[in-house]
């Protein structure tokens, strides 16, 4: 699932969370990524920066649901993973024994661990955080890495009803 289609399928309180977020924490990014958004769009950044924040982040949860926006979306997903989730990543990898810096990034990662320990530490994730956070950090880690592929966990994310986006169980 690509970066753009994780923005079609989270849901709005998420999208809120993760842009408000990013708006209080990140200015410059955030409102950079306004001014992209909107001129994509052929408008001026000022007609989104007035709406009100549930309307102007509905609007920027579209913008970046859309194809060419994937690489914003992706920006801004690193950017809330790294920040707002970073234990979770760390949790993650940790579980995996991966070797991580103290922000949660990996240089080099290793070949997908096997089947049963994937399942054993996304149960560990989701017994501690929002399925719907799981899911997203999932499926964008499942993305982001073209040199190694982790088809595994592609396999647990098509598997497991709570990780799946957009879906009625996701927390």
């Amino acid at each position: 699932m690509k970066s753009y289609e994780i923005f079609q399928h989270m849901s709005p309180a998420l999208a809120s969370q993760l842009l408000g977020y990013l708006q209080k924490t990140q200015t410059p990014v955030f409102k950079s990524v306004v001014n992209t958004l909107a001129s994509q769009r052929n408008l001026r950044a000022i007609f989104i920066e007035r709406k009100p924040p549930p309307e102007r982040y509905t609007w920027i949860k579209n913008a970046l649901a859309r194809k060419p926006a994937d690489t914003l979306a992706a920006h801004l997903l690193q950017a809330w993973l790294l920040g707002a989730q970073k234990q979770m990543l760390c949790d993650f990898l940790d579980s995996l024994g991966i070797a991580r810096d103290e922000d949660g990034t990996v240089e080099q990662l290793p070949e997908s661990p096997p089947k049963e320990k994937l399942r054993e530490v996304t149960g560990q994730l989701l017994a501690k955080y929002p399925a719907e956070n799981v899911a997203v950090y999932l499926h964008a880690f499942h993305d982001m890495d073209s040199t190694v592929s982790w088809p595994i966990l592609g396999e647990l994310l098509a598997e497991n009803e709570r990780l799946k986006l957009g879906s009625a169980t996701a927390d």
